[in-house]
Parts: structure tokens; C-alpha cells; sequence
């Protein structure tokens, strides 16, 4: 984390479409009922019910002393996302993952606070029905972004979704909250008419074979591309090799990276 700058790696929330309403109040006007604004651009109050991080109500007015009783929590959250493969997209695809529908909830203030940065091994909302929700959503963000998860992420997701027989993985075609980049749905082709069967041809008589050509020159193999620089030809051969070199530690998706050099799974290789 210590490369980690939310602001300038990930921005605020944006206005996609043009119509006035930043991510955060699309999100408010999704997620609540009765929703009122006097502008049309910015949600003044609404009924959050239930919260899904705590199952309880919660009456949002806008205003410096109650806006944060009701904040869009990022269920995948943005600290977590750059440690697991974030750094590796462009800013506009961080910008994007950062107001993307997907992954944005409208939840109670203290429990989002709570939350934090946290994966879902240190963090799982206390309204148990929504669990199985919670690691859904946050398997589909990451597969979204090919980000990845940890191992004890991953164990904790398999323990919640034990008990999860028929949940579904939420897409983002199932929000209607703007024209936020990369989120609408494909369009669904029409199965082309199938074309008519036409009756099999005569056979035709069988000319002599043709005298044999000439053997065709052989392929010609092209040089194996260089290695990026500082990494040998071959790869790092263990992580004693990569950190005399300097080169530790290596990023899943970067020069000289390689599985073997990654022995926890975890991304980053010869960290230790």
C-alpha cells in the first residue's frame, strides 16, 4: 500500500452520462425509496430499507451533519482492488472500476466505516442474509477486472458461498443507473435464418492425379523475441537470482514473473 494514492490513482466520483447526477447520487437513487430532489441532480432525502449491511432503516437527508449517515461503500473496496491487480489497469479503467454500479452500494455510514479497506476474510456485513450477496458481488468486480484474490480471501468466499446454493452472480446489466463506461449490456444478436439445404451434386469423374509439386520450402522459424530488459532469457531461476538482480519483488503480470517464484499464489512474487 504504500504506492497507494486513492485520489490521484482512482479520482472521485464522475458525472458518465451528462445528466447532472454524480456517481454517489445515482447510486442514492438507486438504492432508496421515496426518494426526493429538488434539483434533479442531487438526492436531498430517501428511505434506505432495508440496509443491507445491517438489515435495519435508515432516513437519509442530505446535510453536513446526516450526508454520512448513509455513504456508497465500494464492495470490493478501492485499497483492496490496488493490492490485487488494480495497479496493473489504466487510469481510465481505475476510474471506471471506481464508479462502477457493479461494485457500489448505498449502506449505513458506520458500518461502511467499519469495512474500511478490509477483504473478506477480515469483513462480513452483520446481516448474515446478505453474505452470500456481498461475496458474490465482490467474485464478480474481480472477475470484471481481473483482479484476484488472496488465499484466505478465497477460503472465506468458499465458506460463505457453501451455504449459498442458487445464488447468482450479479452483473452489471441488472442496474440502470447511467451510461457509466464499459457497463452496458452487449446487444443480443438474432440467430441468423439457417440456410437451405441443397441437394448433393453428382459425383464428378476422377481426373488423374496431377504429378507431384514441387516440396514446399520449409517454414521459416522466426527468432524467439529478446527477454525484457534485466530478465534472462529463461526467467528468473528462484528468487535469489531476482533479488541479487535487484528486480524483487515482481508483480503478477510483470517482466520476469512467473508462478513458481510466487509460492504463496498471491500475485506478488519474492516479496520476503
Amino acid at each position: 500500500m504504500s504506492d497507494y494514492d486513492r485520489a490521484g490513482l482512482l479520482g472521485g466520483w464522475i458525472d458518465a452520462d451528462g445528466d447532472c447526477e454524480d456517481t454517489r447520487h445515482e447510486v442514492l437513487n438507486r438504492d432508496l425509496d421515496d426518494v426526493v430532489s429538488a434539483d434533479g441532480c442531487t438526492v436531498d432525502s430517501g428511505v434506505l430499507d432495508p440496509d443491507p449491511y445491517t438489515a435495519t432503516t435508515i432516513n437519509f437527508v442530505r446535510g453536513p451533519a446526516t450526508s454520512s449517515e448513509v455513504q456508497i461503500d465500494h464492495v470490493v473496496s478501492l485499497g483492496n482492488a490496488w493490492t490485487t491487480g488494480a495497479r496493473n489497469l489504466t487510469q481510465d479503467q481505475r476510474v471506471e472500476l471506481a464508479n462502477d454500479p457493479l461494485n457500489l452500494l448505498a449502506v449505513d455510514g458506520p458500518a461502511n466505516q467499519s469495512k474500511s479497506d478490509k477483504p473478506a476474510d477480515e469483513w462480513l456485513p452483520d446481516n448474515v442474509d446478505f453474505h452470500c450477496e456481498f461475496v458474490a458481488i465482490q467474485i464478480a468486480v474481480k472477475a470484471k477486472y481481473e483482479l484476484w484474490v488472496t488465499a484466505p480471501e478465497k477460503a472465506a468466499m468458499t465458506e460463505v458461498l457453501a451455504d449459498c446454493e442458487g445464488q447468482a452472480l450479479p452483473t452489471d446489466a441488472t442496474v440502470a443507473v447511467g451510461d457509466i463506461p464499459g457497463n452496458a449490456p452487449a446487444p443480443v444478436a438474432e440467430a441468423p435464418a439457417p440456410a437451405p439445404v441443397e441437394p448433393e451434386p453428382e459425383p464428378a469423374p476422377v481426373a488423374p492425379a496431377p504429378e507431384p509439386a514441387a516440396p514446399a520450402p520449409a517454414p521459416v522459424v522466426p527468432e524467439p523475441a529478446p527477454a525484457a530488459p534485466g530478465v534472462p532469457a529463461g526467467g528468473w531461476a528462484n528468487c535469489t537470482e531476482a533479488k541479487a538482480a535487484g528486480a524483487a519483488p515482481i508483480y503478477r503480470g510483470s517482466p520476469g514473473y512467473a508462478p513458481k517464484l510466487d509460492r504463496d499464489g498471491d500475485g506478488v512474487a519474492c516479496e520476503s
